[in-house]
């Protein structure tokens, strides 16, 4: 089907085009609903396998949705949503899993009615799912929000308790988080209780308007952002005693070069940004320490070999170079923050305990790995790699990310290329002014 599609070619008019894009979102729809059975009988077959094997009855099914996970391409807390949501459709809402099947649900919309049903029982969530999906009109041409509302309705009328008593267990859900946003900023979210959420945007808005009343020039969202920081670090600038690790070559902090940092917990920053950082944080009301700790690169692989550890206040120097030298979890497709500092050979097995046999790992990544049937061994690599095998056998690689300043060589020519180029039309171009000049 994939060498079908990859021939395959535009209608020759629009009215044709519409239709394709139609059929290709059903297909979509399609395989969607085979990879949910497919997921429900492989999670069966695991159990059992596992079952024959002695694994205790609470410990069966673990690691089933990390193989799900790695299969799809997906992260194993992906994994896990995924297979619940296999679950609910083949044992619950059979009606859903149809409309998927047939192309009338995208995976999506499958998911808000898993999702907005998952406090009721099996059978009032099969007869949510009869109410609402049974019927293909009753969900055409609805949105999102029309999706989730219906869902919504539909589970209070059958079960009005269980709905009530999930809100008021969701405060114990609250949290917060962050994740990167482009231009070198980011987005902190946190999930409140609506009250406390409230009371803390009607706080912000009121300073806000304040401020503005007084004459700041800043935007009304400036200010109620810089007061969330100024409040919540005590800092005006937002900026206390915490090491942000920031890693950048000696070229781009000391010679102006253009090759991007990294920054832990949120990715590649530009060079500028980098070095403006690092130069104006002599600039605050209370100048920063800056500490500078050289890493030490291979030549042509760019891995990590060694680096300076002579900052105090630092964590033990083995795990800060694992640690800068994985930047995220090391399982394929998991980019959560790195929590544990993993022997690759377990100790117990004569795994040593040093930088080629360490590898940074979140904490259910790791406790994955620790189940029976997987392994996990060094492989050769440009960097350092791991082979990841699970319990069917399937392999997966993990090379730790470049550093900062790591060119493969086809880029490094590349680049080498545009510099002469560059060079030779500005050569060209003064010497065409100095002709220019001369004829004057």
């Amino acid at each position: 089907m994939i060498a079908t599609l990859a021939f395959a070619r535009p209608a020759a008019d629009g009215a044709g085009m519409i239709d394709q894009l139609r059929k290709l979102e059903e297909l979509k729809s399609a395989a969607a609903a085979l990879q949910v059975k497919i997921a429900v009988a492989f999670d069966l077959s695991q159990r059992r396998e596992q079952l024959r094997a002695g694994v205790p009855a609470d410990e069966l099914g673990t690691g089933v949705a990390a193989q799900i996970a790695l299969a799809r391409r997906e992260s194993p807390a992906k994994g896990s949503r995924l297979l619940g949501l296999a679950k609910a459709l083949v044992t619950e809402m059979p009606h859903t899993l149809a409309g998927l099947e047939a192309g009338r649900l995208n995976e999506w919309r499958a998911t808000l009615l898993v999702r907005e049903t998952a406090c009721l029982s099996p059978a009032d969530r099969s007869a949510v799912d009869e109410e609402l999906a049974s019927d293909v009109g009753k969900l055409s041409g609805a949105g999102d929000r029309a999706v989730i509302a219906a869902a919504r309705s539909a589970a209070y009328r059958h079960d009005p308790r269980s709905v009530a008593d999930r809100a008021s267990h969701a405060a114990a859900e609250r949290h917060v988080s962050l994740r990167p946003a482009p231009d070198t900023m980011c987005y902190l979210t946190a999930f409140l209780p609506v009250a406390e959420g409230v009371a803390v945007h009607a706080a912000l808005t009121r300073q806000a308007d304040a401020f503005r009343s007084d004459g700041d020039p800043r935007s009304r969202g400036q200010i109620m952002a810089d007061a969330l920081v100024e409040r919540v670090t005590g800092t005006a600038g937002g900026i206390s005693g915490v090491q942000i690790q920031l890693v950048m070559t000696d070229r781009t902090l000391l010679q102006g070069d253009s090759e991007p940092a990294r920054l832990p917990g949120y990715g590649v920053v530009p060079a500028g940004w980098a070095r403006e950082f690092a130069a104006q944080s002599q600039g605050h009301d209370r100048p920063l320490n800056v500490w500078l700790r050289r890493l030490y690169t291979a030549p042509g692989s760019g891995d990590l070999v060694a680096m300076d550890s002579r900052a105090r206040l630092f964590p033990p120097g083995l795990g800060r170079f694992i640690q800068v030298r994985d930047h995220t979890c090391r399982t394929p497709y998991c980019d959560a923050p790195i929590r544990h500092l993993d022997h690759v050979l377990p100790w117990h097995s004569g795994g040593t305990t040093t930088q080629s046999n360490g590898a940074g790992l979140c904490e259910a990544c790791n406790h994955i790995k620790e189940a029976p049937g997987w392994r996990c061994r060094p492989s050769p690599g440009p960097r350092h790699t791991l082979q990841l095998t699970t319990p069917t056998g399937h392999s997966y690689q993990s090379t730790a990310p470049p550093l900062p300043g790591h060119q493969p060589p086809e880029a490094a020519a590349s680049r080498r290329r545009r510099e002469l180029r560059h060079r030779a039309k500005t050569l060209k171009r003064a010497r065409i002014r100095a002709e220019a000049a001369a004829a004057a």
